[in-house]
């Protein structure tokens, strides 16, 4: 019996659910577990209430059961928080704190646990890694690894970023394995964009400012130019990391509108600066290398304090 066979044990309804605004890694983790369980645990009535996936995720199976109404009073035996804190969960919130017990998986280095159970490996490329690590791999089929592999690839830009380790690529040539093709997956999900985000996208690029002695660099998408494009948050996803990769730059910072004088704030960095701590300053969070938070003020006002914890930081490498 796998670990996740174990946690679920006495459970006979479970509820799964990950953050606001699902990310490839949050859905990834979410899907594939409710797979395994539906598969492993077929006794056990299995749902998941997460608000709705991107267009770009309708290749995951599972994705037509995800409950983005989250309006039952039932009270679940046990309730898995995936890919966050549990304050970070939107309206599944009430389902989960009517819940006889919380176990909280994640990976994120800000989250200390929020859950009966925690399960946190902060070195872990992704909470897709985490729970891969709780299955028993001769129980996975092609579609549970399909979703695996999907959060491994998001979290992990593609296996570019810092946080991927032997172990992670170990466990990607494991779920590959499995058949799916993962070429297509990785550009439907990763890669390929629509007509309004590259609008965006080139707007973004076209007024961003270095700042910092060139050594980061900064850009600003207001509401009235994500109504004229025609995009929503989430097709802003990949605006910082193409920031992130402009020459010479250590920091990007990239800032959103999402109200009147509210910003959500992305940050970025190559090799020195920890933006996870500058997000936790701003009431935050994520990883070393990647990270965010919302911000109040004018987008000047808002840069000038981020700017700051940068230089403190970047002082320090001198």
């Amino acid at each position: 019996m796998s670990k996740l066979e174990e946690l679920v044990k006495e459970a006979h309804s479970i509820a799964i659910s990950g953050h606001i605004r699902p990310d490839g890694d949050c859905i990834g983790s979410v899907l594939a577990t409710c797979q395994y369980l539906k598969k492993n645990t077929p006794d056990k009535e299995v749902r998941v209430f997460l608000e709705s996936p991107g267009p770009e995720f309708s290749c995951i199976q599972g994705i037509e059961e995800i409950d983005t109404q989250m309006e039952p009073e039932k009270v679940y035996d046990l309730f898995f928080i995936l890919d966050c804190s549990l304050d970070r969960i939107g309206k599944a919130l009430p389902i989960a704190q009517r819940a006889k017990k919380r176990i909280n998986i994640d990976h994120h280095i800000s989250n200390e646990g929020t859950g009966d159970i925690n399960i946190l490996e902060p070195m872990a490329s992704s909470t897709s890694e985490v729970v891969f690590g709780l299955m028993d791999v001769t129980k996975l089929d092609e579609e549970i690894a399909k979703a695996l592999y999907l959060g491994l690839v998001h979290d992990t830009g593609v296996f570019k970023y810092s946080n991927t380790s032997p172990r992670t690529l170990r466990i990607a040539a494991e779920l590959i394995s499995f058949g799916f093709d993962f070429p297509k997956l990785i550009d439907e999900t990763f890669y390929e964009m629509t007509y309004e985000q590259n609008q965006i996208l080139g707007r973004a690029l076209t007024s961003s400012r270095r700042i910092l002695e060139n050594r980061c660099i900064v850009s600003v998408v207001e509401a009235s130019q994500m109504e004229e494009c025609g995009v929503t948050p989430g097709d802003l996803d990949g605006v910082v990391s193409q920031l992130q990769i402009t020459k010479g730059v250590e920091c990007a910072v990239f800032l959103y509108q999402t109200g009147e004088q509210e910003y959500k704030v992305s940050l970025r960095s190559n090799h020195y600066v920890n933006v996870a701590e500058i997000a936790a300053s701003f009431g935050g969070g994520g990883h070393i290398r990647a990270a965010g938070c919302s911000m109040v003020g004018s987008p000047p006002e808002i840069i000038e304090q981020v700017a700051k914890r940068i230089a403190l930081q970047l002082k320090k490498e001198e």
